[in-house]
């Protein structure tokens, strides 16, 4: 069965967690994958691992739980967000082929703007060596125990959820945000870890166009 994509522009993010979820319960073996993509007000949101204390200042911005993997993130404008609601036992994958999966069409995303990017043993999600983002050397290394995140900034997170072998939430790139409410978290529960955009980094595509080109490489890695 063809995946279904379905832009839906910018939406509450708790809805769209519910609505995502109530898609998971009711699914049955022949409903067919769907990808959302989207985008988000600003919001910080916690997953199942989450610690209080890695948000900083929330301030105006809202904080919610969700039941996804990993620490705090924030969503907001200027990000594109995309939630594969796979069957992965029907796709004949586990969990940890398809985070694969799901980098590495991050991966090939930047790949056609010329950014390099790079995964983290350990620390799920995109990053970008932030002295030669278009080149192809590894990120600086060995890490600074006092700065273990020095020249590196991330640019897409990953966190999902699997439920009776089906995946919900997703990943998020981001491509030209107003990065500073990053600064009132530890990102994903790293202190001292950069954020970065695409914008960041000298690359400037609409996000639309970004939505578009994560989506297909997404449809190529995630289809039966």
């Amino acid at each position: 069965m063809a995946m279904q994509r379905r832009r839906l522009g910018r939406v509450d993010y708790a809805t769209t967690f519910d609505a995502m979820r109530a898609f998971t319960e009711a699914r049955t073996p022949g409903t067919p994958d769907e990808l959302w993509l989207c985008e988000h007000p600003p919001v910080f949101t916690q997953g199942l691992a989450g610690k209080a204390e890695h948000v900083l200042d929330a301030g105006d911005i809202p904080v919610v739980s969700s039941n996804r993997g990993g620490q705090v993130t924030y969503h907001g404008p200027g990000q594109v967000v995309a939630y594969p609601l796979i069957d992965l036992q029907a796709l004949g994958i586990f969990v940890k082929e398809y985070v694969f999966r799901l980098e590495q069409a991050v991966i090939k995303t930047l790949e056609g703007y010329g950014v390099t990017g790079h995964r983290v043993a350990g620390a799920p999600g995109i990053y970008v060596n932030l002295g030669d983002p278009f080149g192809h050397g590894a990120l600086p290394g060995p890490p600074d125990p006092r700065d273990p995140w020095r020249g590196i900034g991330k640019i897409a997170a990953l966190g999902i959820k699997v439920s009776r072998h089906c995946s919900y939430h997703g990943l998020a790139l981001n491509v030209a945000m107003d990065l500073s409410p990053y600064e009132r978290i530890n990102p994903c529960g790293y202190a001292g870890l950069r954020t970065v955009d695409l914008s960041t980094i000298g690359v400037h595509v609409d996000p639309e166009r970004a939505a578009a080109d994560l989506g297909d490489r997404l449809e190529s890695y995630l289809s039966t």
